[in-house]
């Protein structure tokens, strides 16, 4: 399984990083997990959009979003057309969501749609969902929105990727992530966090590291973080609590087991 990192920025980005978006490929299958803002370009140094198997969203928020309504332009008005609709996969209440977003940007009148471009469907959340050589698994998180971690799995039996989206510390995600080859989890929230911990929506890298712990995961990779709070500084808070392999997601960066 390889596993490319097309951005990894909390929300607004960070200089020279896109938010959330991830290029998942094994066995001829590519599926990108979110497509925030800044993502797209990322993307199109890595592969063909026009030939994804899917791209599936976690959760409604601009940073995870935003790039679908570029990559609308781009499948519509590029010189080298596509002749299909692209897989899209949203979570419940997606479609609305979608339509009501590129309304804002591409009035009705036009005669365009997005959905001319995606063939756009959402999944269910306790259903796996199979595309091409990998299988989707689904898990709620603790967000300010309705959110799923996704585990994905690749038919040659490579050990699964695990993708955390946007969560606190009181989703207890580790039966859910055991044993993972790569556990890909935010680590958004920065110091001391004010919220309460039962309500809280991110994690901050030291409890990343105790999620990677108890689930016994091969491989750690911060992501979802804010510059400023200097991801040196969040290696070394992760590593008091995780004994494995940690990095920090970069833009193209390129992590294959």
């Amino acid at each position: 399984m390889r596993l490319t990192v097309l951005g990894g920025a909390a929300a607004g980005g960070n200089p020279g990083q896109g938010c959330s978006g991830y290029l998942v490929q094994a066995n001829g299958t590519s599926i990108v997990l979110d497509l925030g803002p800044g993502t797209l370009a990322q993307l199109r140094l890595h592969a063909d959009f026009r030939t994804l198997d899917a791209i599936v969203v976690s959760h409604l928020h601009l940073d995870h979003v935003l790039d679908l309504l570029a990559l609308w332009y781009a499948l519509a008005y590029n010189p080298r057309p596509t002749d299909r609709r692209l897989p899209l996969w949203l979570p419940p209440g997606g479609r609305s969501f979608l339509t009501t977003l590129a309304s804002a940007i591409h009035p009705a009148d036009t005669g365009a749609s997005v959905f001319d471009v995606y063939d756009a469907a959402e999944y269910d959340p306790a259903v796996d969902l199979k595309v091409g050589q990998m299988t989707i698994r689904f898990a709620p998180t603790v967000h300010y929105v309705p959110c799923w971690a996704m585990r994905v799995a690749a038919d040659d039996g490579s050990r699964d990727l695990v993708y955390t989206a946007d969560t606190g510390p009181a989703a207890d995600l580790a039966p859910f992530a055991a044993e993972a080859g790569v556990l890909l989890t935010e680590a958004a929230a920065s110091g001391e966090p004010l919220e309460p911990r039962e309500s809280r929506g991110h994690c901050t890298a030291a409890e990343a590291a105790t999620l990677a712990t108890d689930a016994k995961a091969e491989r750690l990779i911060l992501t979802h973080y804010w510059a400023e709070d200097d991801p040196a500084r969040m290696l070394r808070s992760a590593s008091d609590g995780y004994p494995g392999s940690i990095v920090v997601a970069k833009p193209s960066m390129i992590v294959e087991w």
